[in-house]
């Protein structure tokens, strides 16, 4: 007798299923290596991409949209979150009314990712928009963030400031995720240049003095300020 999964999930749902796994091992090198973390995070970005191109093109089974929203918790909410209190732990020790500010946005920002993400495969799946910022961008920008900045200042926890700026910018991205501004997808070419950056990022954090997560934090940047009103689609 068979797990009653097997032979229902498709491909895609495997790539899901190992990026929520991903998220796990992110969430548990952000107390260790949080630039590990980060590139993990990245990491996860590239898989989300990647099972939609799968599933676009083999099917995907009628988990499928249920998995996606599961995984993505765990990769783009709890393992962020879970980053910035470890960046806060890290410099603060255990100043108790920072690190307990630094605790209450990490919830914050699990608790708005969860929302968001339910309202995402209730009502905006099957469209080219959704209302509010994508847990992948918000946690794309946390992990660019810490990758650009690192580099810049010589240290893995972004000397003092680090930590304050990490909090604020969770804050900040707990807020956005929640709001009632629409965002279009990406079309399909620029998700792949957008992929190809997050790559290089990953596989190269530190060359060219972190060109390649300052790219993508500006990029990232670009898209969360512009896109709602200057970011068209033709489908």
């Amino acid at each position: 007798m068979q797990p009653r999964f097997v032979g229902r999930l498709s491909v895609a749902d495997a790539v899901t299923t190992a990026n929520a796994a991903l998220g796990f091992v992110a969430a548990a090198a952000a107390f260790i290596h949080p630039g590990l973390a980060a590139r993990l995070i990245l990491l996860g970005a590239i898989a989300d991409g990647l099972d939609g191109v799968l599933a676009r093109h083999y099917g995907s089974s009628e988990a499928g949209t249920f998995l996606d929203s599961l995984a993505d918790v765990a990769t783009f909410a709890v393992a962020p979150a879970l980053l910035t209190f470890a960046l806060a732990r890290g410099q603060w020790g255990f100043a108790p009314v920072r690190l307990g500010a630094a605790l209450l946005v990490g919830a914050a920002f699990v608790g708005a990712g969860v929302l968001r993400l339910g309202m995402y495969a209730a009502y905006d799946a099957d469209d080219h928009t959704t209302e509010g910022v994508q847990t992948t961008l918000a946690a794309t920008l946390l992990a660019a963030l810490l990758l650009a900045n690192a580099t810049a200042t010589g240290s893995v926890l972004w000397g003092v400031s680090g930590p304050a700026i990490a909090v604020g910018a969770t804050g900040l991205l707990a807020v956005a995720m929640l709001s009632p501004i629409t965002y279009p997808d990406l079309l399909a070419g620029d998700a792949l240049i957008l992929g190809a950056v997050q790559a290089f990022a990953v596989l190269l954090p530190n060359a060219l003095n972190a060109a390649f997560p300052l790219a993508l934090l500006i990029c990232a940047l670009g898209y969360l300020i512009l896109s709602p009103r200057f970011y068209w689609r033709d489908d």
